[in-house]
């Protein structure tokens, strides 16, 4: 399955999460609902995946997890703010460089309309 493909059933289960949450609930209740959702597409799915970060030959011991990563292919970030800010974007683009990865989703469900709050990132693909 290739990374468009994963994208395009993401975006299913991030729809069906908003028309049945809504926004303005915590990250975490979007987190595991998603996760559901993509668990029920038969996707595999890891949560709070750890992400090594190598700095001058030296593996750093730092707390930085992907919320989700989908069929070791495809990061999700998901956010609930009132606006993504700029370094939203750029800390999603910084885990594609980190894992080497191609493709990032990164959704905010705090938004009207959630086809506003989904953003595709890419590496290279």
């Amino acid at each position: 399955m290739t990374e468009n493909d994963i994208s395009y059933k993401i975006r299913g289960a991030i729809f069906n999460v908003y028309n049945g949450l809504g926004p303005g609930l915590l990250e975490s209740v979007y987190q595991a609902a998603l996760m559901h959702e993509l668990l029920k597409a038969n996707l595999l799915v890891r949560s709070e995946v750890p992400i090594p970060v190598i700095y001058d030959d030296q593996k750093l011991e730092l707390g930085f997890r992907l919320d989700l990563l989908v069929e070791n292919k495809v990061v999700i970030e998901i956010k609930s703010v009132e606006h993504l800010a700029d370094v939203h974007h750029k800390q999603v683009l910084t885990y594609l460089k980190l894992t080497n990865l191609k493709l990032a989703i990164l959704v905010n469900f705090n938004v009207d309309k959630i086809t506003e709050g989904i953003f595709r990132k890419v590496n290279g693909l």
